[in-house]
């Protein structure tokens, strides 16, 4: 198994359970989320409730949660919406942290697209949703999350380059 860790913070963001679509020429990668139920268990025995004379109340009460599985596994904190002033400061303050970690052909292409990738995340901001991975480290990368127009599930954006693969 591979898990992606941010290569600021070392926070685990993503494995590859959940396959990533390179958008924006490999700057940015896109995974599709789920709503999963949490905690639910239907256990049917195959008794009759009504004829034990029991109602259809009866039972445990199991607080069933419904969470989005990639922000469940890897413990991800959502974050107030930034405005394009507060992104545009932590997009500069990201690519200026982030470039002297990457290393030849990575660091090119990184600087070469970062700017369109930069101006595709502008241009969905209203609709993003921000998280920070565990630590909450305010240096690391952020993931961003949006629901594609009729969906019901929501797409998670992450900046490839920021991401470590590790094998576990």
């Amino acid at each position: 198994m591979l898990v992606y860790q941010d290569l600021l913070t070392g926070d685990e963001l993503l494995s590859d359970s959940f396959p990533y679509r390179e958008i924006h020429n490999g700057v940015l990668w896109e995974v599709d989320g789920k709503w999963v139920v949490q905690g639910a268990v239907d256990v049917d025995i195959g008794a009759n409730p009504s004829a034990e004379g029991g109602g259809e109340d009866e039972g445990v009460d199991d607080q069933a949660v419904k969470v989005v599985d990639i922000v469940d596994t890897f413990r991800l904190q959502e974050q107030p919406p930034y405005d394009k002033k507060q992104f545009v400061t932590w997009v500069k303050r990201y690519i200026k942290l982030l470039t002297p970690k990457l290393e030849g052909e990575s660091q090119e292409v990184f600087k070469k697209n970062i700017e369109a990738a930069t101006k595709f995340l502008i241009g969905k901001l209203s609709d993003l949703q921000f998280f920070v991975g565990e630590s909450m480290h305010d240096d690391g990368g952020l993931v961003f999350a949006y629901y594609k127009e009729g969906a019901t599930d929501p797409t998670f954006i992450y900046f490839a380059h920021g991401l470590k693969e590790v094998k576990c």
